[in-house]
């Protein structure tokens, strides 16, 4: 669902994003957070893949995780990803992690991108892009 320029998916936590104790390993928030900003794209009317195919690249520059609340082990969360609009430099995606029922904030983070062609220069986002961000 798309609201005000934020989309929220569910994920129902896997065994293998979890360490010994049932508790979601730190790296795995980051992998969270890419099915965020990937399902994000998706509701906006564009894959990554599609993007990739015009030669334009997303690296990752800066990423972010402040872990509030633990996740367990078949935990249902809900991923809520945005983009922020002051962010020039690139795309900056802003992520909250939230319980099932949404009431409890398990996560908050953020990934900087930018925007590179086939020859790994740096370019400026692309008009079909901001096209994307301005609907």
């Amino acid at each position: 669902m798309m609201k005000n320029n934020s989309f929220k998916v569910s994920y129902r936590v896997i065994y293998g994003d979890t360490d010994r104790l049932g508790v979601v390993y730190n790296a795995n928030y980051f992998r969270f957070f890419e099915i965020g900003r990937n399902e994000l794209f998706r509701n906006l009317g564009i894959t990554y893949k599609t993007i990739e195919e015009k030669k334009i690249f997303l690296p990752v520059a800066e990423a972010n995780c402040k872990y509030i609340k633990p996740i367990h082990y078949d935990d249902i969360i809900i991923i809520e990803t945005s983009i922020d609009p002051e962010y020039k430099k690139g795309i900056c995606f802003l992520y909250t992690i939230f319980s099932e029922d949404e009431k409890k904030v398990c996560a908050k983070g953020f990934t900087k991108h930018a925007f590179i062609n086939s020859e790994h220069k740096v370019i400026r986002p692309p008009e079909f892009i901001k096209d994307l961000m301005l609907d």
